[in-house]
């Protein structure tokens, strides 16, 4: 009797766990049925969101947290689309997603069908790879491909567009363990060659940099980070996805560099002879004014992806593969620097320039963000939302590992720290899980309280709510007199009842007094999630802060008097 045929949506799910898969980030609808279906007899865990950019964004903080790709799963037209800005997030930042998509049935492709949307053209330029599957027999190829891409050399998403009659169509192909794709190559070890040149720049250094950024991280390579900084006696700088590749704590570690980075690590960097880059792609938030971006340095670059060389900062050397790789390779030949006069600098600009916040006063995010990483000894896997909050989170949480700081870098996605704090908390079950976020961006996918909830994820959701968008008012108080325009969020909810809501435990803080107790009190509740509403200060800045566009030598430790020269970039 020959084996029975499986459908192609049982395919998909049957890849699925072939590919490890333990749980998917969905939301149904007509054209994905057959996907849902076929779901209901398998293992993997089917996790209900409240919204297609929450599935996006879960998958996503669930691949940062645990290394292994995430996987949505959404039906066709609106609810495709609506993934787009999880997409685009996780493209910026280099994030491994599979998103399938559900969609029209094949003879009314491109007639305009109810909930049709060509989301294969729409993602094109935010996704790694693309599928619009014509048959069934191509679905186990397609869904090995698609992990395989996902995950391999420069991470990133790839979307399966699949349509209703053939998720129901039944499958004559087997499957294979072996993917052929024609033309993809993974770089791995670096050429020698280069890596000797960039030992000999090394050796040649007094003031040495080493910049580490998300590709370290998604390496595995900060073991060999610290290694490298160690035996050169080199400080050490990150990107803001790549902190935890040395340990905020350690004593060659500088924290983040660039636009909102400490001062020591920005003043190191514009005065080192030479600065190593390993999987950071120069981002404009971190270079500044380009051509006075460490001007009297050698720049080595490392970086798995080659389009990425020359393309902001052309180097001196550069070593096109794996960070992890690379480095292992490189190890061996350097050797301690002279760099005693340059760490004694660094140390003093250390002392001098410490990053601080007022005592007294009103509540601050700063106050918030410095005891919880107290409370929680630097250990908690700490998701944010974009704004003032996640720059201090960056500044006042020492992250000690990899894939403790998830944040939205390259995309800057308000509305991301909730959704993927769900994410890591289905992923990640031995660590506190945090989100904070502030109130312009928890409302905008608020609607996943609801996931957190009944799934009783135990998330600590520290919102930081001054009734404004922080970031942007900040812009407009310095650089436009003052004249806020529609950041005044005047109207926000109680943000403890909006928990009680959802059957969510609240608690408030107003004052600085009360932080302490009220952190302790919700790191020591576990019956699901929890929301600390912190009533914070309205008109808090950040700083340091380097205007978009300006140079290094323009940064700002505290407000001008004056205003300031509109900048270039956005906030």
């Amino acid at each position: 009797m020959s084996e029975k045929l499986l459908t192609g949506a049982q395919v998909v799910v049957e890849a699925l766990k072939r590919e490890g898969v333990e749980c998917i980030f969905a939301y149904p609808g007509g054209n994905a049925i057959p996907l849902f279906d076929a779901l209901l007899d398998s293992s993997i865990d089917t996790i209900l969101v409240r919204h297609e950019q929450g599935a996006a964004h879960a998958a996503d903080g669930y691949a940062r947290a645990t290394g292994r790709p995430g996987v949505a799963l959404v039906t066709s037209g609106p609810g495709a689309t609506n993934t787009l800005t999880g997409i685009y997030t996780a493209h910026m930042d280099s994030v491994p997603l599979v998103v399938i998509c559900g969609q029209t049935i094949s003879p009314l492709l491109g007639k305009d069908a109810f909930q049709e949307s060509d989301i294969s053209g729409m993602s094109f330029s935010c996704v790694k790879y693309s599928y619009l599957v014509k048959s069934a027999d191509d679905l186990p190829r397609v869904m090995r491909e698609a992990f395989r891409i996902a995950t391999t050399g420069r991470p990133g998403p790839v979307l399966i567009d699949l349509p209703k009659d053939v998720g129901a169509a039944l499958c004559h192909s087997s499957f294979e363990d072996e993917v052929k794709l024609p033309g993809y190559r993974v770089p791995s070890k670096g050429d020698p060659a280069k890596i000797r040149e960039a030992a000999a720049l090394l050796a040649e250094s007094k003031r040495p940099v080493i910049l580490a950024g998300h590709g370290a991280a998604i390496s595995g390579a900060h073991r060999q980070i610290v290694e490298l900084a160690e035996k050169l006696q080199a400080p050490v700088v990150n990107t803001l996805l790549g902190l935890g590749t040395i340990p905020g704590t350690h004593e060659l570690s500088l924290g983040m560099l660039g636009m909102h980075g400490t001062a020591y690590a920005n003043m190191a960097v514009m005065n080192c002879d030479l600065i190593m880059s390993v999987g950071s792609r120069w981002d404009d938030r971190i270079t500044g004014k380009l051509d006075e971006f460490c001007p009297n340095a050698k720049v080595i670059h490392v970086d798995i992806d080659p389009a990425e060389i020359g393309k902001i900062v052309v180097p001196d050397v550069s070593v096109v593969g794996d960070a992890k790789a690379v480095l292992e390779e490189l190890l061996p030949l350097v050797s301690k620097l002279d760099t005693a006069a340059w760490l004694k600098q660094v140390q003093g600009w250390k002392r001098k320039y410490p990053l601080k916040y007022r005592k007294q006063g009103g509540l601050r995010v700063q106050a918030v963000v410095d005891e919880f990483y107290r409370l929680t000894k630097g250990d908690a896997v700490v998701t944010t939302d974009v704004g003032q909050h996640q720059m201090w989170a960056a500044q006042f949480y020492r992250f000690n590992r990899p894939r403790q700081l998830l944040t939205s870098g390259g995309a800057g996605t308000m509305g991301y720290g909730l959704p993927s704090a769900v994410g890591a908390a289905v992923g990640v079950k031995d660590k506190t899980v945090a989100t904070i976020v502030g109130d312009g961006g928890l409302q905008m996918t608020q609607f996943e309280l609801a996931t957190a909830a009944i799934r009783k994820l135990p998330i600590k959701i520290l919102v930081m709510d001054n009734k404004y968008l922080g970031m942007v008012r900040q812009w407009q108080d310095m650089f436009y007199s003052k004249r806020y325009s529609s950041v005044d969020m005047t109207g926000n909810p109680d943000f403890v009842k909006l928990g009680e809501a959802y059957g969510i435990k609240g608690f408030r803080i107003r004052r600085m007094a009360d932080i302490s107790k009220v952190l302790k009190k919700a790191l020591a509740y576990d019956d699901g999630p929890c929301i600390v509403h912190c009533e914070v200060e309205k008109e808090d800045n950040v700083f340091p802060m380097i205007p978009a566009g300006a140079p290094y030598s323009s940064m700002l430790l505290e407000r001008p008097k004056e205003e300031l020269e509109k900048p270039e970039g956005g906030a």
